[in-house]
């Protein structure tokens, strides 16, 4: 790997001191994408399952601008701020319903609190070498 570099996401701006996507060799590692509206930069809701759809959609929304899509991804983490697993079939059935047949490796991590108040967050590693366009 000769270095770590931006990538060009016009669909996501950084909300902090961070690049959404950056490439290291022959991968691409997205950042936490959350339940944000792009347009207005809010949460699009309170509940768990609007905010686990539009962070997924977010996410597909920056596979999009890196040439990438659900199949390229090797592994993602998810990280659900509730007090239990009661909303994890839900967000099973959405995340399921996006990545479509595409199953790439995952972990969902409880935590106690995430950016913005937002209740689910997911970020992606994704395997794009740079010497085969096609992959």
């Amino acid at each position: 790997m000769d270095s770590v570099e931006p990538l060009p996401t016009p669909s996501a701006k950084a909300v902090g001191p961070y690049s959404p996507a950056v490439r290291a060799g022959d991968w691409i590692v997205i950042s936490g994408q959350i339940g944000l509206d792009p347009k207005s930069g809010e949460l699009v809701a309170d509940d768990i399952e609007a905010q686990a759809r539009q962070a997924l959609a977010n996410l597909a929304a920056i596979l999009a601008d890196c040439e990438c899509t659900w199949d390229h991804v090797a592994k993602v983490t998810q990280f659900v701020a509730t007090d239990s697993p009661a909303p994890m079939p839900a967000v099973n059935e959405i995340y399921a319903e996006v990545v479509g047949d595409a199953r790439p490796a995952r972990s969902t991590i409880g935590v106690a609190w995430l950016p913005m108040g937002a209740r689910y967050e997911i970020e992606a590693w994704v395997c794009k070498p740079q010497n085969r366009p096609e992959a």
